[in-house]
């Protein structure tokens, strides 16, 4: 087994093995920095081809630069290794940290397979929404019926109306009981997407969203968040969310996340 290391912050460029299988040996498996990705190492270290140690190093650990400053205490990004193309993220994507979440959505597509066909968008702008201490985040009123995807599994949509019009589109994040979601705020269009996506509700209604799939599981096969496979760092812009005045000192937090420069954003 031959394992290569594109990461150049460690010092070793390949490692190999003998002591395995011979359908085994002589394979290469290439480790590419890529954002949010964890199926292959997790794969190869239960497979017991590569432990926990070494799936950590070949990986990039470098956080994606801001130029705002974050939250104080934001978690270090998990190290990233490239996915197949098209492949649901895992649940344990989802299951970290909201803000940490909300960041590393960006770049990632949105996949949502139609009657009429596919159609794919990239996500250019997020808002973190981090649990019922966050005055702004719908689980700040307990658990109720609308609330209650909110509180359950990471890794499902919640999609709810405002306006009696408008859809808009949440990822639950974090271990169940916690509360806490991600704003889909602004898609770039990448396939079949032939309307506007900047905001939340337009957003919605280019992707074909509605109340159907609050609740649904975004590691099925016909409505999912994928890497795209692409390893370039992006500049976030971090900025308080918007709409959210009547929270307090949580309007001020800097939660809302975007790419800087993205003509889809929906404001600066």
């Amino acid at each position: 087994l031959v394992v290569r290391n594109f990461d150049q912050t460690h010092s070793f460029s390949q490692l190999q093995c003998s002591c395995f299988p011979a359908s085994l040996k002589q394979k290469t498996f290439n480790f590419v920095p890529s954002t949010e990705s964890f199926r292959l190492s997790e794969r190869l270290a239960n497979a017991g081809i590569l432990n926990q140690s070494i799936a950590r190093g070949v990986a990039d650990p470098a956080p994606r630069a801001a130029d705002h400053e974050l939250e104080p205490d934001l978690p270090s990004p998990t190290p990233r290794i490239m996915m197949p193309a098209m492949q649901p993220l895992p649940r344990s994507f989802y299951t970290r940290d909201t803000r940490l979440v909300a960041r590393e959505l960006l770049g990632m597509h949105l996949v949502h397979v139609t009657p009429e066909g596919r159609r794919v968008g990239r996500i250019v702008e997020t808002e973190a929404y981090l649990g019922p201490h966050d005055l702004a985040a719908h689980s700040s009123k307990g658990l109720t019926e609308r609330t209650k995807i909110m509180f359950g599994p990471p890794g499902h949509s919640y999609v709810y109306l405002i306006y009696g019009i408008h859809h808009c589109m949440n990822v639950v994040t974090e271990p169940p009981g916690h509360g806490a979601a991600v704003l889909l705020r602004a898609l770039e269009p990448v396939t079949g997407v032939t309307t506007r996506t900047q905001g939340p509700g337009l957003l919605a209604r280019a992707m074909g969203i509605d109340l159907r799939l609050n609740g649904h599981d975004l590691l099925s096969e016909h409505f999912f968040i994928t890497d795209p496979g692409t390893s370039s760092a992006l500049k976030i812009v971090a900025r308080p969310r918007i709409g959210v005045g009547y929270a307090g000192h949580w309007a001020k937090r800097l939660l809302r996340f975007y790419i800087r420069d993205n003509p889809f954003v929906s404001q600066p």
